[in-house]
Formats: C-alpha cells, sequence, structure tokens
C-alpha cells in the first residue's frame, strides 16, 4: 500500500487503544473540538466491532510506531444501486506530514471500497485545512456542495 517500507497501512487492533486514542485527539484539536472519554470508549469499540453499520479504522505504522488514522463507513445512497464509502476522519502526526502517511491511508480506503463494490469514496474538510487539501486536490475532486446540518 506505500512505497516506503517503513509505512504500514494496517487495521486496527484492540491493542492499538492508547496510540489510537492519542491521534483522534490530536485529529479533534486540529479542528478545534473535543469529545467525552465515554465516546472515544464508544467509538472504540464500534471500530472493532462487526456490525456493517459501525465504522472501519486503519493505521498508518511507521518503523513500529502509529503514526496516522482513517475512520470510514459504507453505507447506501439513493441515487445509485452500490454503496458508497465516507471517509469521516484522516489524521497523520505533523512530524510526518508530506512524507506520504496520508495518502497511503486514502488509497487503503479508495483500495477498501473497491473491495467493498463501492466505487465512490467521499469526504469533507474544513476551508482552512490548506496542507490537507493540496493532496485533496491532487487524488480527488472538489464538489460544489456545501455542507449544512442541524442546529444544535
Amino acid at each position: 500500500m506505500s512505497a516506503d517500507p517503513s509505512l504500514v497501512i494496517r487495521p486496527l487492533a484492540r491493542s492499538d487503544r492508547d496510540a489510537w486514542a492519542a491521534l483522534w485527539q490530536a485529529y479533534l484539536a486540529f479542528y478545534e473540538t473535543s469529545v467525552e472519554s465515554e465516546v472515544y470508549d464508544t467509538t472504540f469499540m464500534r471500530l472493532l466491532g462487526d456490525d456493517p453499520r459501525d465504522f472501519n479504522a486503519l493505521l498508518a505504522v511507521r518503523n513500529g510506531t502509529p503514526v496516522g488514522l482513517v475512520h470510514y463507513l459504507f453505507h447506501r445512497h439513493a441515487w445509485k444501486i452500490e454503496e458508497t464509502c465516507y471517509l469521516q476522519d484522516l489524521y497523520a502526526d505533523p512530524s510526518v506530514r508530506g512524507t506520504g502517511v496520508g495518502r497511503s491511508l486514502i488509497q487503503a480506503v479508495y483500495d477498501a471500497a473497491d473491495a467493498h463494490g463501492a466505487p465512490s469514496v467521499y469526504w469533507l474538510t474544513q476551508d482552512f485545512n490548506t496542507q490537507a487539501r493540496l493532496l485533496y486536490d491532487r487524488i480527488g475532486v472538489l464538489t460544489p456542495f456545501i455542507k449544512y446540518q442541524r442546529p444544535a
């Protein structure tokens, strides 16, 4: 999955709890948000579960150290017969940005989507995420959609 032999993209394992939590906490902090500890616990258990409605998780591991994560989900789409894939969370530790970690994680999701028979993969990011958007502009297509959500 990566041209870098020191980088391995692999499924999340139960033993990854602390490393995953540290990466996800850093990801959430980048987006200026946080979640309660109960959400960490529930999300981690769901990521390891076998319910097809739950998210999947992959870790990027360089030289034995987790340095990135991705969470993705398959779901039905009213305009298509096949399912589509939503890539919700993607994070690479700042020390490895620009080294192919993000690209490798996205490619792993593309590969999982292909294996699942879901040719469409989409994700959201904030407009200020300029470094990631440089990558996204190379491997994805910017759409004209604007996101709305229910007020809190």
